[in-house]
């Protein structure tokens, strides 16, 4: 029997999380401080979708490592694989608005999950990677530093080693580094993954690809089996490498927008937790798709995040 069949976590996410500080109102000096990062925010979707969740990463001994601690207890999340840095900070950024949306400042350089590396997943981070179901990483894991990179490919082979599906969002951050490493470390995450979890506006940036079936096309030929599209206000498109499964639209829901931060990772989260918990993928995307239009009708990338009773009212 695999790790995954007997597995004690349905959604696994690894990755560097910040505390966030949030403008209430484009121009103003006010902020609410709250919690993103987008791996973290995707697991605390999961978990409030019902899913039994853990993330792993590394935190300074400071202030907002244990505020981070403290929300994951609150969240159902489990720590055991979190490691505490008494060298290095936990990162934060701010969210400001403005006519062309929201923009994203970053104090994370030089920050205790920057310091991840692949020796720092033996013992308690690996022995959660081979007890999950779906191991979730993003593009922003990679990107954090060289040796973070290292360790999130890592774990993406010690997770399908053991059984589980991997999946991959590439939530591209070209602030964080050069485009031709993100396109390279991009490719080979996607080579890596089962399930590939692309937005519309980063693939434009990463490879120039505009077309949701040219994306697909694209992270199936990477090695890709599932590839789900985002396409904003437009839904998504499922895909899958089996010619025999045609590909599917689905169309978003019309909502009032307040702040769309953290709305593809709350998307991300719920999509693999309904997975994991044995839903078929359209009937998970349109889960999803319905957690995410609740998303963007609250500030911040937690606090707004559905629990599975808000969505199923709403299904």
């Amino acid at each position: 029997m695999t790790a995954a069949k007997q597995a004690v976590w349905d959604v696994v996410a690894l990755g560097e999380a910040l505390v966030e500080f949030n403008q209430t109102r484009p121009g103003e000096s006010q902020y609410l401080q709250g919690f993103g990062g987008d791996t973290s925010n995707a697991v605390i979707a999961a978990a409030r979708a019902g899913a039994r969740t853990a993330y792993l990463t590394r935190l300074g001994s400071d202030a907002f490592g244990q505020a981070l601690l403290d929300l994951w207890a609150r969240e159902g999340v489990d720590t055991t694989a979190v490691e505490r840095d008494a060298q290095h900070p936990t990162g934060i950024y701010f969210v400001t608005h403005g006519a062309a949306g929201h923009e994203f400042s970053y104090l994370r350089a030089g920050s205790a999950a920057s310091r991840m590396a692949p020796a720092w997943l033996l013992d308690a981070p690996t022995a959660v990677l081979q007890q999950c179901h779906i191991l979730h990483v993003s593009g922003i894991s990679l990107a954090v530093s060289a040796s973070a990179c290292d360790t999130a490919f890592e774990a993406m082979r010690v997770a399908r080693a053991a059984g589980a599906r991997v999946a991959f969002d590439p939530n591209l951050r070209l602030k964080l580094w050069p485009l031709a490493r993100a396109r390279a470390c991009i490719a080979h995450a996607v080579s890596l993954c089962d399930i590939f979890l692309p937005g519309l506006d980063d693939m434009a940036a990463l490879l120039g690809l505009s077309d949701a079936d040219a994306i697909a096309d694209w992270g199936h030929a990477q090695g890709a089996a599932t590839v789900v599209v985002k396409l904003g206000a437009d839904g998504v498109l499922l895909s899958s490498a089996d010619p025999a499964v045609p590909r599917q639209r689905v169309a978003g829901r019309s909502v009032a927008l307040v702040d769309a931060t953290g709305a593809g990772d709350c998307f991300d989260g719920n999509l693999l937790a309904r997975l994991a918990l044995g839903d078929d993928l359209a009937a998970a995307v349109a889960y999803a798709n319905t957690a995410a239009s609740l998303a963007v009708q609250g500030f911040g990338a937690v606090a707004p995040l559905p629990t599975a009773q808000q969505v199923q009212a709403l299904l």
